[in-house]
């Protein structure tokens, strides 16, 4: 009895440290490819070029993508940009911080993302603001007449190839 009372406390004990399947913060490894975040798979990928007509359409987009890693966050790994073909890089934050990637060593390999692409544009009265506030000359804040788009994801999963 005590041996079978042992067995079942060890399991329960097993089944209430173990994580639940697809949780974020969940790494898992191979030779090839390690994954962060959300289970995800390299299916459904779109272009980046597929990417940009759709966000021509609309703000947000749900997506999978795959592009080369131009960096990553430092300090912690919360964060990393991606060449997404782009004037300027892609930032690529990740789901309420709930995983992170590692903080060096990444640039130049390939990533597949899974979760939500988005269009963010700042008008001209806010970038002139802002340039305000950086202490840029009047001639400086006049010159702004455009407004600035930018690109970024929201990651729920990420695979990144080694």
């Amino acid at each position: 009895m005590k041996k079978w009372l042992a067995v079942m406390m060890f399991g329960l004990l097993a089944v209430a440290c173990g994580s639940p399947e697809g949780s974020v913060n969940e790494e898992v490894s191979d030779e090839a490819v390690k994954s962060y975040g959300a289970v995800i798979e390299e299916t459904d990928v779109i272009s980046t070029e597929e990417l940009m007509a759709a966000l021509s359409q609309q703000d947000t987009v749900e997506c999978t993508m795959k592009a080369g890693i131009t960096g990553t966050c430092a300090k912690k790994g919360c964060w990393m940009t991606l060449d997404a073909g782009l004037e300027d890089d892609m930032r690529v934050r990740f789901t309420d911080y709930g995983f992170f990637v590692p903080t060096e060593g990444q640039e130049g390999k390939d990533a597949v993302i899974k979760g939500r692409a988005f269009k963010s544009v700042t008008d001209v009265d806010m970038l002139r603001h802002y340039a305000e506030d950086a202490g840029k000359s009047e001639e400086e804040i006049m010159a702004i007449t455009e407004p600035e788009v930018s690109f970024g994801f929201e990651a729920d999963g990420v695979l990144i190839y080694q």
